[in-house]
């Protein structure tokens, strides 16, 4: 079920309507959970059965893995958990690239024979509820979190509709607590609270799904155009060409993925929960390392605390260990994207970024302290040089053709100085480039005024009200004519 669909908005209406009549804990929790079920359901039908298997199976093993005596017990059952999740998520999403593979490696050594694809379908939301339930056992697993008492808390942890499909990646040592009544400021009950919507998180729920509405819609869908028409076939064009479409892919990317995030978090705050940030003004960011504290932050902390800080666990002096940790990470990151080899090399030049940034950081400690890098110019310098390498990086993102990834980051490294072409693609794309221009304006406002969202929800009600009827509207008059999808869907 689409965010930016009628569908979403009766289905998600009818939920507070129903919450907000029947006030009763126990039906309360059930209902959402079948409602989130359903959620699922209505776009991937039977595979929501593998959202249940992963709820019935990390539930069950948690539990066993925290009364676990002995520590040979306590490592099967984790096994048995990560061996399900990562299985099930193998099996679907990266079966018929690695049949691809050994199909061109066949025609490599003259094999007559090929295996056929198994065609499977893509469950949607997968990669992000596998990741999710399993920092859960993993957690249970370190010690640091005890696990559910019902399965009906878990349950719900795991399949809550607003982040469901595509994140932010939930943590169950933040979110189970607030699915407990409150005893004191630090304290909760293992009682299950009443849901009650309250006009503040009312107010700024709807604005914050605003927000992500003209977004998705305004900006991501009316930009998407121009990325499509140079992206599609780049060969032969200027470098200053790939350039805006790679300006363009970059801000269609944040407006359509943190468009959803903002969306899940509103809709999510409307019914109380507090879901943590997933986007923080990547574009200002100065380094390699500090865009992913601002880039799919859900996803970034993932890898960091399940992944990298296990790999350099012993040894964080050692550059070598570092570097071929973060290589690592970045891999498992670009592979969690898609089955493609383009994803797997967006990781790796992310990897390298971030290797060398990290030892070039370590060699010259007192870099950062130097007086031009706290200036002013310092610091628009780095922000620019830091966007240059990462839009460079959504080349890899977009193209899987190899002859077209090649040769547009050719282009965009090797500038031809050439021009006629670009002056032909802006006066054919006139809206998408103004667009552009305005997403760059107002993102420059949000990182100089902060929390716009909470900004607009503490307006008086004409100001409140007047601003999402701009939003609306504008989305209204550059309205697309249907319901495009979410990028982040296919991952």
């Amino acid at each position: 079920m689409l965010f930016n669909s009628l569908d979403f908005l009766v289905f998600f209406f009818v939920i507070l309507c129903i919450i907000s009549f029947f006030k009763f804990r126990r039906f309360q929790h059930l209902f959402l959970i079948f409602s989130s079920l359903f959620f699922l359901y209505y776009t991937d039908n039977y595979l929501v059965t593998l959202l249940i298997f992963t709820i019935l199976l990390h539930f069950y093993v948690g539990r066993e893995i925290y009364n676990s005596q002995t520590i040979i017990r306590k490592k099967i059952f984790f096994v048995i958990g990560l061996i399900g999740s990562i299985g099930v998520l193998g099996f679907f999403k990266y079966t018929d690239f690695v049949i691809s593979q050994l199909n061109v490696f066949g025609t490599i050594i003259d094999l007559n024979s090929e295996i056929p694809l198994l065609n499977l379908a893509l469950p949607i939301g997968i990669s992000f509820y596998t990741f999710q339930s399993m920092s859960y056992i993993i957690d249970i697993y370190r010690g640091s979190l005890k696990p559910s008492k019902t399965l009906k808390e878990y349950a719900f942890f795991v399949a809550f509709f607003p982040p469901l499909v595509a994140g932010p990646i939930l943590r169950a040592s933040e979110f189970l607590p607030q699915l407990r009544e409150k005893i004191s400021q630090n304290e909760v009950s293992q009682k299950l609270k009443l849901f009650v919507i309250t006009n503040t998180n009312l107010k700024f729920g709807i604005t914050l799904m605003s927000i992500g509405f003209f977004k998705k819609m305004f900006f991501s869908d009316n930009i998407g155009p121009i990325v499509n028409n140079i992206f599609s076939n780049p060969l032969g064009l200027e470098s200053f060409s790939i350039m805006i479409g790679t300006i363009a892919f970059g801000i269609q990317l944040y407006c359509d993925f943190s468009g959803y995030s903002d969306i899940a978090i509103g809709a999510a705050a409307i019914l109380g929960f507090k879901i943590p940030l997933n986007f923080n003004k990547p574009f200002f960011a100065s380094s390699p390392s500090d865009f992913w504290t601002r880039w799919h932050i859900s996803l970034s902390t993932w890898v960091r605390d399940y992944l990298y800080y296990p790999l350099v666990f012993k040894n964080r002096k050692s550059e070598g260990l570092v570097f071929i940790s973060l290589i690592i990470s970045m891999l498992l990151m670009g592979i969690w994207h898609g089955a493609s080899w383009n994803f797997l090399i967006w990781g790796g030049i992310h990897g390298l970024f971030l290797a060398c940034y990290t030892i070039l950081r370590k060699k010259f400690p007192t870099a950062s302290s130097n007086k031009f890098f706290k200036s002013k110019i310092g610091k628009i310098s780095s922000i620019l040089v830091t966007q240059y390498l990462i839009f460079f990086t959504f080349i890899a993102f977009w193209m899987k053709d190899f002859d077209h990834m090649a040769y547009a980051m050719k282009k965009y490294v090797l500038l031809d100085f050439s021009t006629a072409g670009t002056i032909e693609i802006i006066r054919d794309n006139e809206l998408p480039i103004l667009l552009m221009i305005l997403f760059m304006i107002l993102h420059f406002i949000s990182y100089k005024k902060g929390n716009i969202a909470e900004r607009i929800s503490k307006l008086k009600i004409h100001y409140w009200t007047s601003i999402l009827f701009i939003f609306f509207l504008s989305i209204a008059i550059f309205y697309v004519g249907s319901a495009r999808e979410f990028i982040y869907f296919q991952f």
